[in-house]
C-alpha cells in the first residue's frame, strides 16, 4: 500500500494534501452572522486582489509564474529512492544540530503503459507516466537567498531532480518559503534531467521534486527511539501547486526483487576465457602463443591467490565453461578457500591491533614517567 507520508509504520493521508500552495494570500475577517452571499463576494474580491497584488507587489515572482505557466511538465506517477540513500539522508539529518536542506540527484524513466481492450478506454490516447529514482543527495545550505530565489551560480553543473528540506519538530507540510524555492528551481530548465526512453524522442524533466523530512513536535530527546517522517511532492508549474507522490524505498520488501536482475557484479577474480581450448598438438605449433598463455595463466593465478589461496586457475576455468554443472564440489572448495583467506586476514588485523594497543600503552607509561620525573625536579 503506497502512502504519501512515511515513517516506520503506515500513516493515513494528511488532510493538508488537498490544499494547494499558491501565491501569498490575504485573509479578511468577517462578522458572525454575515450572509453567505456577502462572504462569497468578499472571497471573490480577495482572489482578484491577490492576483493583482501578485503582479504589482512582486514582479520577480510574477515573472517566474508566467514562465512556469508556459511549461508543460510531464506526469510523475511515483518517486523511488534506494534504502542506503534514504538511510544516509536520515542519518545526516539526525546528527545535524539544526535543519538542513540540499539537492537531489537521480534519473527519470518511463513506466510501461497498461493497455485495455475496452473501447471507451482505447479511444483516448494514453499518457505515459514517469518514475523518478533518487540516487544521491548533496547538502547545500546556500543555493538560494532569503526570499526563496535559487542562485544558479551556486548549483553544480549537472542535472537535478529537485531538492529536499529536513526540519525538526515541525508539521509535515511545505512552507511558503519552500514553495518559492521549488517554484524558482523548477523554472531553471538548464538543470533538467533527460528522460531515459529509447523508444521516443528525447525530452526533459524539470527539477520539480521536493522531499520533506521532519521530526514530530512531541519527539522525546531522552528516548532511544528516533522517529522521522518524510513525504515527497511534485511541483506542478502549470497549476502552481504541490501534488503528493508515493515514495518507494528500493531494496525493502519482496516487490523490489526484480531490481537484482539488472545487477552488474564486480569481482576480484581474474577474467577468464570460457571458449573451447585447443589441443596440445595445436598449441605446440606456436611457441610464442604458448609462452604468452603461460604468462597470462601465472598472472591469473597470482590474482586468484589474493582471493582464494591454493586454488588452481585451471579448475576455475573449467567452472566458468560448459563443465560448470559438474563442478559443484569445486565451487564449494573455492568458497572454503576464500573463507580461509578472509580468516587469515582477520587474524592479521587482530594481531596488528593488539600490537598497536600494546605500543600505545607503552607510550602512555613512558609519558607518565617523564611527567613524574619532571614534576619531582
Amino acid at each position: 500500500m503506497a502512502t504519501s507520508a512515511s515513517r516506520s509504520t503506515i500513516f493515513p493521508r494528511d488532510p493538508m494534501d488537498n490544499i494547494r500552495f499558491t501565491a501569498p494570500f490575504r485573509v479578511q475577517k468577517t462578522r458572525l452572522g454575515t450572509p453567505c452571499s456577502e462572504v462569497k463576494q468578499t472571497q471573490q474580491s480577495n482572489n482578484s486582489t491577490n492576483k493583482r497584488s501578485l503582479h504589482r507587489e512582486d514582479p520577480k515572482f510574477a515573472t517566474i509564474s508566467l514562465s512556469l505557466l508556459a511549461m508543460e511538465d510531464p506526469p510523475l506517477q511515483k518517486i523511488a529512492i534506494s534504502g542506503p540513500t534514504l538511510a544516509s539522508l536520515i542519518q545526516r539529518f539526525s546528527t545535524s544540530p539544526s535543519s538542513i536542506h540540499g539537492l537531489l540527484f537521480g534519473h527519470v524513466t518511463p513506466l510501461p503503459l497498461t493497455l485495455s481492450d475496452d473501447d471507451t478506454s482505447s479511444a483516448a490516447t494514453p499518457t505515459p507516466t514517469l518514475l523518478a529514482t533518487v540516487t544521491g543527495f548533496l547538502t547545500s545550505p546556500s543555493f538560494h537567498d532569503s526570499s526563496g530565489t535559487v542562485l544558479p551560480s551556486s548549483l553544480p553543473n549537472s542535472p537535478l531532480l529537485g531538492w529536499f528540506s529536513a526540519r525538526r519538530r515541525s508539521p509535515l507540510r511545505p512552507s511558503m518559503r519552500e514553495f518559492s524555492v521549488t517554484a524558482s528551481l523548477s523554472s531553471l530548465t538548464q538543470f533538467s534531467s533527460q528522460i531515459q526512453n529509447p523508444n521516443s524522442e528525447p525530452s526533459l524533466f524539470p527539477p520539480c521534486i521536493f522531499l520533506l523530512l521532519a521530526s514530530p513536535s512531541s519527539d522525546n530527546h531522552h528516548s532511544h527511539v528516533h522517529t522521522h517522517e518524510y513525504r515527497a511532492f511534485q511541483f506542478r508549474p502549470a497549476a502552481l501547486s504541490f501534488e503528493p507522490r508515493s515514495l518507494d524505498v528500493v531494496n525493502i520488501g519482496p516487490a523490489f526483487r526484480g531490481h537484482y536482475g539488472a545487477f552488474s557484479p564486480n569481482s576480484n577474480l581474474p577474467p577468464l576465457d570460457c571458449g573451447p581450448h585447443g589441443s596440445p598438438m595445436m598449441m605446440s605449433e606456436g611457441g610464442d602463443e604458448v609462452l604468452g598463455k603461460m604468462k597470462q595463466a601465472a598472472k591469473d593465478q597470482r590474482e586468484l591467490d589474493k582471493c582464494a589461496e591454493g586454488f588452481e586457475i585451471g579448475r576455475l576455468s573449467r567452472m566458468m565453461g560448459s563443465e560448470a554443472r559438474s563442478c559443484t564440489e569445486g565451487l564449494e572448495e573455492l568458497y572454503q578457500k576464500m573463507l580461509v583467506k578472509i580468516e587469515n586476514l582477520t587474524g592479521l588485523v587482530e594481531k596488528s591491533s593488539a600490537m598497536v594497543l600494546e605500543q600505545e600503552n607503552h607510550n602512555r607509561k613512558l609519558k607518565h614517567k617523564i611527567l613524574r620525573s619532571a614534576a619531582s625536579e
